[in-house]
């Protein structure tokens, strides 16, 4: 079986693996061997069939050892983040004209709190108070506590919620 498998395969390790693969399949078949027919041809077709089975299965897969061609072909899907995002404008809505304000300027805008208080006519505490109140609110009317993970696909809403200014 050994020298069959190396003519299939050209590799001596190879062939090894072969002859195992094809033993333990015929193992965990043998109830399907008729007797009387001939176990060294029944042997030989496993081992024949083991190896073109994993010769089609190799030609399909392509080795991937850093995994960077499987990242390169993932994708999130896009109704994740059209769900998120409809819950978000939900919540959003929801919030007072100050903290929409606030949380727009500071979080998607990317304004300091000290450039929001100009802007708002306010004190920075004030801003800030808002800021906090209002992500408070938002992450409560979406259901979000400190261990959730919100993934959404627009990098200004996670801006707003996260508390830190998008890039």
């Amino acid at each position: 079986m050994r020298a069959f498998a190396f003519s299939l395969s050209h590799n001596a390790s190879s062939a090894d693996d072969l002859v195992q693969d094809a033993v333990v399949k015929a193992w965990d078949n043998f109830d399907k061997f008729q007797p009387g027919t001939n176990l060294r041809a029944w042997l030989f077709t496993i081992l024949r069939n083991t190896y073109y089975s994993q010769h089609r299965k190799r030609r399909r897969e392509v080795e991937d050892p850093e995994g960077m061609m499987a990242a390169s072909m993932s994708q999130k899907p896009d109704h994740d983040g059209r769900l998120a995002m409809t819950d978000f404008r939900e919540a959003f809505a929801q919030l007072t004209a100050e903290q929409r304000e606030v949380l727009v300027l500071v979080g998607a805008e990317g304004f300091s709190y000290e450039e929001a208080a100009d802007m708002c006519n306010c004190a920075v505490g004030t801003i800030k108070s808002r800021a906090n109140r209002a992500r408070k609110r938002l992450a409560e009317l979406m259901h979000l506590d400190d261990d959730s993970e919100l993934e959404m696909t627009d990098s200004a809403t996670l801006a707003v919620v996260n508390g830190k200014p998008s890039v």
